[in-house]
């Protein structure tokens, strides 16, 4: 059997806008009903949500039940010899695309690549483990250690005053699929924190976004808000998160709950039943 191709990463080189969903609840039940709803891709959380690998890998299984959503995951780091291990396994359990979060530097944007990717025989290819495990299928995929490097996906994250600097240098590195801005840690280095929607901030993403785009690469980034997000794809944002679950979840059951325990509910007119 043929290693499977990244459909995320063809579609980020073929400038196809990608709709996805941050996913922060560490579940396989809840992640598989968001993967039923028809977004490109899925973000689970392994930086700011409570995930573990066990979890990570049930809730990959449980998307890749659904063939037209792809599991996306993140890190919680990705720099030195513990970010170079968490590569490693997540890679190994069979997740193509990775997140790595607070990447200043074309330097380490360089290392990130090289983490991502197994050494090759003309030397271009890069220091992760020769494992595999559930990428290759416990070897079910015979050449997957020759042909995973061209199917992996590395995206990294801008989030900084610093990143921003950077970002033609960081873009521009080889083996980058698509960069993706973070505007709440940007907007906390800019001097905004808690304000994502300052003009200054706002300011800054659409710039980077043009930046990135220049550079030939897929922007990112993730809003809840719909004017947004359709703003960013505009720019030419490829892969846009709309939504979070987390949020989503909170919102709605706190509607629903105003609706019933703000004010006495009204009596339905007469023949209206619920």
């Amino acid at each position: 059997m043929k290693t499977p191709v990244n459909p995320f990463k063809q579609a980020l080189a073929n400038k196809q806008a990608q709709i996805g969903l941050w996913v922060g609840l560490p579940d396989a039940y809840t992640t598989e009903i968001c993967a039923g709803a028809g977004f490109d891709w899925l973000l689970l959380d392994g930086e700011h949500a409570p995930n573990d690998l066990p979890c990570l890998v049930a809730q990959a299984q449980a998307v890749a039940g659904y063939p037209g959503t792809h599991a996306i995951a993140r890190v919680p780091m990705g720099h030195g010899h513990v970010g170079e291990m968490l590569i490693k396994q997540y890679l190994d359990v069979g997740i193509q695309t990775l997140l790595v979060p607070m990447v200043d530097t074309a330097t380490q944007a360089a290392a990130l690549v090289r983490a991502m990717r197994y050494p090759q025989a003309d030397g271009r290819g890069g220091i992760r483990g020769m494992g595999g495990a559930r990428a290759s299928r416990w070897g079910r995929y015979p050449h997957y250690a020759h042909e995973a490097n061209a199917q992996v996906c590395l995206l990294v994250q801008a989030e900084t005053r610093t990143a921003l600097d950077n970002l033609d240098a960081i873009a521009a590195t080889e083996g980058v699929d698509g960069v993706f801005i973070g505007p709440a840690d940007l907007s906390a280095s800019l001097g905004h924190v808690g304000d994502a929607g300052h003009p200054e901030v706002q300011a800054a993403i659409d710039d980077a976004i043009a930046r990135i785009v220049k550079a030939g690469k897929a922007a990112g980034i993730l809003t809840p808000d719909e004017a947004l997000a359709r703003h960013y794809l505009s720019l030419g944002a490829t892969f846009v998160a709309v939504g979070l679950d987390t949020h989503l979840l909170a919102r709605h059951t706190s509607a629903l709950a105003g609706r019933f325990k703000a004010t006495p509910a009204a009596p339905a007119p007469a023949g209206q039943t619920y």
